[in-house]
């Protein structure tokens, strides 16, 4: 796919305006399986455990085209596509590969907010190399990751951070999506709603029934009609239906707990599901506390029941979490005593919280989803 012309440099320097790029590894767990394995290119490939109480983590995109999808049960997986490969985890891998592409943001900026391994928001505004244009420097920084990496990138460049990520959603797999200044109420006009970070399949149901479809008609709601219908989440529907966010790229701040959370694909109730899920949560969810150099006192599980009622548990130490074990152990804790649950769950999360030593800024709630899970 080819590439958006660069913007002319006085287009991209309105004052006030930042120039964000969102980066958005494609496909990134399954893509370095088949990377290290020239056997699995171009094959469906489901990273996970496969059978019965197997969770789908990541698919390629030859899985996705059968509707394969992460968080999906295996066995749905399997009988989607018949011929689809399973492979276990190598977060090592994964974690190397990261490192090598965050030394690759930072060649051109300092300003960098990492949301997970395969994807960080970065704060181009002073061009300290003086390339002269957002959309060459993400050009760079594609055609550098793919050559240091063998692995491909999609990019979304804008002026604030919803744009970005929005934008980095638009041409994938291996593509690029310049929003510039002046155009993103028309586009997120003619974005269906599903496409707005933080609007889950029920949330679009609502809004279907009360006849918002897609951005536009987001827009013509005022902010009575949304706080009636949405609560808190109508001023970020607000803003988001006219393209605004105020948010600045946050990079080495302290926050108070790492962790994530993820709405399934299809509704779990089964003591052998839930256990087998909350396994894959913590593998990724510790891999985020590494990264960040956290140390923490307190875990806590979180689940949302189909009636969307939320429960949450937690235990505290006197000290900090020693390690992954004690981690996987205090969580497998929380989950048991909670067994059988009174009904199914849609979403679950785990969280480390009391955090000391944590280097990154604490993601958006509608971004920390587990969007390799």
């Amino acid at each position: 796919m080819a590439d958006p012309p660069p913007l002319p440099p006085d287009a991209e320097t309105a004052p006030g305006l930042r120039k964000i790029i969102h980066v958005d590894m494609d496909a990134f767990f399954a893509s370095v399986e088949q990377r290290d394995d020239p056997a699995l290119k171009g094959k469906p490939v489901a990273v996970g455990g496969a059978g019965g109480r197997g969770v789908v983590a990541a698919a390629s995109y030859e899985a996705r085209k059968f509707g394969v999808r992460s968080a999906m049960p295996s066995v749905t997986a399997q009988r989607l596509c018949p011929d689809l490969i399973f492979v276990r985890p190598r977060f090592d891998a994964y974690k190397e590969a990261s490192r090598q592409i965050r030394r690759v943001f930072e060649h051109y900026t300092p300003i960098i907010e990492p949301l997970s391994l395969d994807e960080a928001y970065l704060d181009v505004t002073e061009d300290r190399l003086g390339i002269g244009s957002a959309t060459r420097i993400a050009t760079l920084i594609r055609q550098e990751i793919r050559a240091k990496t063998r692995l491909t990138a999609s990019a979304g460049v804008s002026y604030n951070k919803f744009l970005a990520k929005l934008a980095s959603d638009q041409n994938k797999p291996d593509g690029l999506c310049v929003i510039r200044p002046g155009e993103g109420a028309q586009f997120v006009a003619g974005l269906p709603i599903r496409r707005f970070h933080g609007v889950g399949p029920k949330a679009e149901e609502r809004m279907q029934k009360l006849g918002i479809l897609t951005g536009a008609d987001l827009a013509a709601k005022d902010i009575a009609f949304l706080r009636q219908h949405f609560g808190s989440m109508a001023d970020y529907l607000f803003r988001a239906a006219r393209g605004i966010d105020l948010r600045p790229v946050a990079a080495h701040r302290m926050r108070k707990s790492v962790g994530g959370e993820r709405t399934f694909s299809e509704d779990i109730g089964s003591g052998a599901a839930l256990r087998d899920t909350l396994e894959t949560i913590i593998d990724i969810v510790w891999e985020r506390i590494e990264s960040a150099g956290a140390k923490g006192r307190t875990v806590t599980l979180k689940m949302k029941f189909t009636d969307f009622q939320i429960m949450t548990r937690a235990t505290s130490l006197p000290d900090f979490v020693s390690g992954k074990e004690q981690f996987a152990t205090l969580a497998r804790a929380l989950l048991e005593a909670e067994l059988p649950l009174r009904g199914p769950i849609r979403l679950m999360g785990l969280t480390l919280g009391s955090l000391e030593g944590a280097d990154t800024e604490k993601p958006p709630r509608d971004e920390a989803q587990l969007s390799l899970l």
